[in-house]
C-alpha cells in the first residue's frame, strides 16, 4: 500500500506519472534501454526535453519573450547564480526576507554584490510568522529587481498577491509552490523552482527568464554559471539530469491531462479549506503558527499540539494510519503538513478525519 506522503521535499508525485515511468523504465520508446541510459543527444531524449519545456510554457501561458531553463544545483545555487549574472557593473537589488530560504538568498546575494544587495523588509523578528504588510515594503528606485520567496516552506506563509514593486521586475524562488495555481508571469524577470516539491524528483531546477533579463546577464562568469549559455544551448550545454527532466515531463503531462492549473488550483483551495477548517474549529488544541489568515500557505501548514507528548503520539498514530512526513521542521517543531499538488483532496480528508478523532480522544 502506498503511503499518504506529507514530506516537505522530496515530496509526493502523482501516481500516474510514476506508473508511466514504471511502464517505460526498461524500454523507453522502443530503444531497448531506459531513459537514464540513452544519450542526452538522442532524438528520443530530445523529444522529452523539448516536451517538458513546451508543457511549462503551455500550462503557465508564458509569453514568447521568456526562455525556459532546466538547470542543476538546486535553489541554493540560484541564490548565488542570479546576482552573479545580474548584479555586476554596480547594479543593485532589493530583497524581501520572509523565511529561511529567502534569508539564504539574501545572504548569497550579499556575498556576490555586497551592499548592492539590500534587505528592504523582513519579518524575522516575529519568527517569520507573517508576511510584511504593504506599508512595510519600501522599494528603492535604483533596484534592478526585487527578490521574494513565494512560499515559506518551513514557517507556512505564502504570497497570494505579489508585493508592489513600483514597476521593478520581480525575481522569485518558487520552489515550494510553483504551479500550485495559474499566475501572470509578466511582472517577473526571473523565476526559479527546485523540482523536488511540486514538479518532480530532486536534481533539477526549472527557471523562467525574461529576454531583457537575459540580455543583462554577465558573460564573464565560468560557463556553467552563465544563464546566456544555458539559454543558447537549450539547457543542453552539459549532460542534463535526464531522468529528473523525464519525470518532470510526466508530471506536467499529467497536470495537463486533468485540466491544467485551474483544476489543480481548485483542488489546492479545497485542501486548504478542509485542513484550516479543522485547525480553526479546534483552535485550543491545534494551534496554527501563522496568525494572519491571508498569509497562510496552501502548500505547507504548521500547527502545534498542547505538548510534546501529544505531538509524538500524533505523529506515531498517523504513521500507523498510513500517513508519513508530519513532523515539523527541526527549528520550529510541532506538525507540518506539506500538501503539494500530488497530495489529493482525499488524502487531506483522511488526515482531517484522523485529526477529528485524535482531538476527541486526547482533547
Amino acid at each position: 500500500m502506498r503511503k499518504i506522503n506529507f514530506y516537505a521535499g522530496p515530496a509526493a508525485l502523482p501516481l500516474p506519472a510514476l506508473e508511466r515511468a514504471q511502464k517505460e523504465l526498461l524500454d523507453f520508446e522502443g530503444t531497448g534501454m531506459s531513459v537514464m541510459e540513452i544519450s542526452h543527444r538522442a532524438k528520443e531524449y530530445d523529444n522529452v526535453h523539448n516536451e517538458a519545456i513546451a508543457l511549462t510554457k503551455e500550462l503557465l501561458n508564458i509569453p514568447d519573450n521568456y526562455k525556459i531553463l532546466l538547470l542543476q544545483g538546486g535553489g541554493n545555487l540560484q541564490f548565488a547564480m542570479l546576482p552573479m549574472n545580474i548584479l555586476w557593473g554596480g547594479r543593485k537589488a532589493d530583497y524581501i526576507v520572509t523565511g529561511q530560504w529567502a534569508k539564504k538568498a539574501f545572504k548569497e546575494a550579499q556575498i556576490v554584490a555586497g551592499e548592492n544587495a539590500r534587505c528592504i523588509a523582513s519579518t524575522e523578528s516575529e519568527q517569520f510568522s507573517r508576511l510584511p504588510r504593504p506599508d512595510e515594503i519600501k522599494v528603492n528606485d535604483d533596484a534592478t529587481y526585487v527578490h521574494i520567496c513565494s512560499n515559506n516552506t518551513i514557517y507556512g506563509t505564502q504570497w497570494k498577491n505579489w508585493p508592489d514593486t513600483k514597476g521593478k521586475p520581480l525575481a522569485a524562488d518558487m520552489s515550494s509552490d510553483f504551479m500550485w495555481r495559474p499566475f501572470d508571469v509578466k511582472p517577473f524577470g526571473f523565476i526559479y523552482a527546485g523540482a523536488q516539491k511540486n514538479l518532480g524528483p530532486s536534481g533539477l531546477v526549472v527557471a523562467i527568464i525574461r529576454d531583457d533579463f537575459l540580455e543583462m546577464c554577465s558573460d564573464k562568469l565560468p560557463s556553467m554559471l552563465q544563464y546566456k549559455i544555458h539559454a543558447d544551448k537549450n539547457s543542453l550545454f552539459n549532460t542534463p539530469p535526464c531522468f529528473s527532466i523525464y519525470i518532470l515531463r510526466n508530471v506536467l503531462a499529467y497536470n495537463k491531462s486533468i485540466g491544467g492549473l485551474e483544476v489543480i488550483y481548485k483542488n489546492n483551495l479545497k485542501k486548504g479549506e478542509l485542513l484550516y477548517g479543522c485547525i480553526d474549529k479546534h483552535s485550543d488544541f491545534y494551534r496554527g503558527f501563522v496568525k494572519v489568515k491571508e498569509d497562510r500557505s496552501y502548500m505547507n501548514v504548521d500547527f502545534f499540539l498542547p505538548n510534546e507528548e501529544l505531538t509524538t503520539k500524533f505523529i506515531d498514530e498517523a504513521k500507523k494510519n498510513n500517513m508519513v512526513g508530519l513532523k515539523g521542521y527541526r527549528t520550529l517543531g510541532g506538525i507540518r503538513v506539506s500538501m503539494y499538488n500530488a497530495v489529493t483532496v482525499e488524502n487531506i480528508e483522511t488526515l482531517v478525519s484522523f485529526m477529528e478523532d485524535f482531538v476527541k480522544r486526547n482533547g
